[in-house]
């Protein structure tokens, strides 16, 4: 049986958009933390604007998580995307059932992707939370959960800091 797993990284006051700000935190640590999720995982699940962000900037950077970026299978719940690319998959009809299906053979990897991800909380299908608090509050932008949704309990699982100073917690439902 697969899983769906979330990777947010997240300010100190929740915003999680334009993760530029994520970039002077960047270590050893959190890349061990980030290549777990990575290594559990068979396919990445993006909503449709982040699959398009990832797809302008991961074909031709010459980082080293680029190879698993590009290589990996996502599948990207839209109606708006026509072509597919990227090794994408696009959920066409019926997301939540479909993505639920999905997880019955795969696991499956979450980064970004808001309005997916408050999705796949309201309807019960996130297995793992991995959340990655930077020490930086930005004062404004968009927050993961501003809009109601259900409430939903979790068990953490981990926590450890990095040398920079990044909280990273692990929840399991």
């Amino acid at each position: 049986m697969g899983k769906i797993t979330v990777a947010i990284y997240t300010t100190l006051d929740g915003v999680f958009e334009s993760p530029s700000w994520t970039a002077p935190y960047w270590d050893e640590a959190l890349a061990k933390y980030q290549d777990e999720a990575q290594k559990a995982a068979d396919s990445l699940l993006l909503g449709r604007f982040t699959f398009e962000q990832f797809a302008k900037a991961w074909p031709d950077s010459r980082d080293e998580g680029a190879p698993y970026m590009n290589n990996i299978e996502k599948f990207v719940p839209t109606t708006r995307l026509d072509q597919t690319y990227w090794r994408a998959n696009f959920i066409r009809h019926d997301a939540m059932n479909e993505i639920r299906r999905l997880t019955i053979k795969r696991s499956m990897l979450v980064y970004g992707s808001g309005k997916l991800v408050q999705g796949l909380f309201n309807n019960g299908l996130v297995d793992e939370y991995r959340e990655m608090v930077f020490p930086i509050i930005l004062g404004e932008g968009r927050k993961l959960f501003d809009s109601p949704g259900k409430q939903f309990a979790f068990s953490q699982v981990e926590s450890r800091v990095t040398p920079k100073g990044v909280l990273l917690n692990t929840y399991t439902r």
